[in-house]
């Protein structure tokens, strides 16, 4: 076995592959771009070296810094992860020259797979069943279209060397062909340098489901049954589940027979995913081999038990598979859904920023997360932006999607945007919950999972005013501690008035509209007025935001984080953000509470307009954003002077970082 690998990837499947390599005994180099110097990955490795800049061309990408990495550090095998170069014929033959051990497949088995034309010849040959449709090498337009015509509409183009989505295009009548191929070959040119493309027949409500395998230097191959990857957006995935719902097992046997004997046809060795397309009638077809870990392998070790990245490091030392086919068993049923920071209600527009706070649920029998970062940490505008994968398993379907919906409403992530709440309805959608599945659920399913126009209940109102008030009274006693008078009443923010209740408003906004608390003071307690419903309210608020709230008498949990002059509550398994509103403060544009002014989104400061110490005029331009190429310009709400900018030209900011400190003129 190995006494010392190099990860040569980041994010969460570096810092996987350390925790296993770890409980193994093996030590771990990490290998870093400037962007990550203080990345999970980078804390979690026994050694780290630097690889270059920010840019994967300059770091992750470049082969030559890697080899040298490890033979610097005496690695003694490469472990490529998913993405960047695992899958790289030129970085394996690198790792072979170097006699470093790559951790994957011979450099035949990538080159044999790489192209998906060639791979369908060798699938065809081997006898694997594949989608009809033309994987020839003549690319002339009026061949191609002949082709389609052949097989018949619909009809999807694929560039062969193509994979994440991208180089594919439906085809749906004869006369948009030429059109369509002409974009699908520009995009491929431009992804992938090579505009090759195959033509295949259009599979109506198509399941994508993908067969596990593992071959060693022995000769032996086995299957570790199958996931189901069909719930997907933009041809990428979101949820996967494992078994595949419906699934017999006579079906199961036949795919993965036929997964075995795709491995065998390359001379497969390690991990390696035979991914299938198939019809709701039960047919199957063969689509790609992806030669690499993939992102969904937790869901297979939770129903086999297994260490999948154990397996990897054992298989490329030189030992045999741990177990046979017959040995292997499926147990329960385990789903993986992708914790992205992005915006599904903005197109699922990417967020950057810091993760002010960041608390995942309990792990443990159930609920398994693998994620690359910590509370404090960011989301780089250079990489994936992925926070985590929350895996689940129980003994069955429906307990797993109950495990995975609770697993989701205790997710708490603040500083950047996020996809918990779309995820926690795609779950919950009757599709999926009934496993009514295809690669278009989510399109089909757009009015559930996208609600318009949804009441905030005025329960998130009060809540999010109790912990305001919680606070100040936390505050207040503190300060007291410091005054030379202690135990003056002065200090008491308990509303003591002579022969009245103190009465106060807290606003607060959600979208457009602000809404407004009416507070008054009882003894020991508060009663909060929202939208004309009147409540009794007490609880006990901790540093981290946890809220135990007791509302007419009714208890419950929730989460309430202040950030930069928003509040994020989270209650009752749902998350909303709220801005706290200074009814002293005239917001406007891109306003915030107590003089600031708040990023609307996350983007890049290209230009401050106005300058420091100005007074400008209401709606003045202060600073320009740029967010996904478009412009943005944040205007002063009030007339009034700029005291200072909190980022310069250049600086990332967070949606709802404070970017102005704005103080709004006296009215004359």
């Amino acid at each position: 076995m190995f006494e010392k690998i190099l990860i040569a990837n980041r994010g969460e499947i570096a810092c996987r592959v350390i925790k296993t390599a770890r409980r193994m005994g093996i030590r771990t180099v990490a290998v870093y771009s400037e962007a990550d110097a203080n990345a999970r990955h980078v804390r979690m490795a026994d050694e780290a070296v630097l690889i270059g800049p920010p840019a994967v061309k300059e770091s992750y990408l470049v082969i030559d810094k890697i080899i040298a990495a490890a033979k610097q550090t005496g690695a003694q095998a490469i472990h490529p992860g998913y993405g960047f170069l695992s899958e790289n014929e030129a970085f394996c033959h690198a790792c072979d020259e170097a006699g470093i051990v790559f951790i994957g497949p011979p450099v035949e088995a990538i080159h044999a797979m790489g192209s998906k034309s060639e791979a369908k010849k060798i699938m065809g040959a081997a006898g694997v069943p594949l989608t009809p449709g033309y994987h020839g090498d003549e690319q002339d337009p009026a061949h191609l279209h002949q082709q389609a015509n052949d097989i018949g509409y619909p009809v999807l183009i694929k560039a062969a060397a193509g994979g994440g989505g991208k180089g594919m295009r439906l085809v749906e009548r004869s006369e948009d062909f030429i059109d369509l191929l002409a974009s699908c070959k520009r995009e491929a040119i431009s992804s992938f340098g090579d505009d090759h493309v195959l033509v295949e027949k259009y599979i109506t409500r198509p399941r994508h489901i993908e067969i596990q395998v593992f071959g060693d230097s022995h000769g032996n191959c086995v299957y570790l049954f199958e996931r189901d990857c069909s719930v997907q957006r933009r041809h990428q995935k979101v949820l996967e589940e494992a078994p595949a719902p419906g699934m017999t097992a006579e079906r199961r046997a036949a795919m993965g027979k036929a997964a075995v004997d795709a491995a065998k046809a390359v001379g497969y060795v390690g991990a390696g995913t035979v991914e299938f397309i198939a019809n709701q009638d039960g047919s199957f077809y063969f689509m790609e081999m992806n030669t690499r870990l993939q992102v969904e392998h937790p869901v297979t070790e939770m129903i086999t038990g297994l260490d999948l990245v154990e397996w990897q490091l054992r298989v490329a030392s030189g030992e045999k598979l741990p177990l046979a086919q017959e040995q292997l068993q499926i147990r329960g049923h385990a789903l993986e859904a992708r914790i992205y920071a992005e915006d599904p209600d903005k197109g699922f527009l990417p967020s950057t920023g810091k993760l002010v706070h960041l608390a995942p649920p309990a792990e443990g029998l159930h609920v398994r997360v693998d994620t690359g970062v910590e509370e404090g940490d960011e989301i780089s505008p250079h990489y994936d932006p992925m926070i985590a994968k929350l895996i689940v398993w129980d003994v069955n379907r429906d307990r797993a999607l109950a495990r995975m919906l609770q697993a989701l409403a205790d997710y708490r992530v603040v500083g950047v945007s996020n996809n918990i709440e779309f995820l926690s309805r795609l779950t919950a959608c009757p599709a999926f919950s009934t496993a009514d599945l295809d690669t278009g659920l989510i399109e089909r399913e757009k009015a559930y999972l996208f609600p318009e126009g949804e009441a905030v209940p005025d329960e998130v109102f009060q809540v999010a005013a109790l912990a305001e008030l919680l606070r100040e009274t936390e505050r207040a006693a503190k300060a007291a501690v410091r005054d030379p008078d202690p135990r003056s009443p002065w200090h008491a923010r308990d509303g003591w008035r002579v022969n009245a209740t103190a009465q106060r408003a807290l606003m607060f906004r959600h979208g457009e509209a602000e809404h407004s608390v009416n507070v008054s003071y009882l003894r020991g307690a508060y009663r909060l007025e929202c939208n004309g419903r009147s409540v009794v309210a007490r609880g006990e608020l901790n540093p981290r935001g946890l809220l135990r709230v007791e509302l007419d008498g009714m208890r419950m949990d929730a989460t309430v984080i202040a950030a930069a002059g928003r509040r994020h509550v989270f209650v009752q398994g749902r998350a909303w953000q709220l801005a706290a509103v200074d009814p002293l403060h005239h917001s406007g544009e891109g306003g915030g509470s107590e003089g600031g002014l708040l990023a609307p989104m996350p983007g890049k400061v290209i230009a401050l307009v106005a300058a420091e110490g100005s007074k400008v005029e209401k709606g003045a331009p202060l600073l320009i954003l740029e967010a996904m190429k478009m412009e943005h310009t944040i205007n002063a709400p009030a007339a009034g002077t700029v005291k200072a900018f909190r980022f310069a030209v250049g600086d990332q900011v967070g949606d709802g970082a404070e970017l102005v400190e704005f103080e709004v003129a006296a009215a004359a």
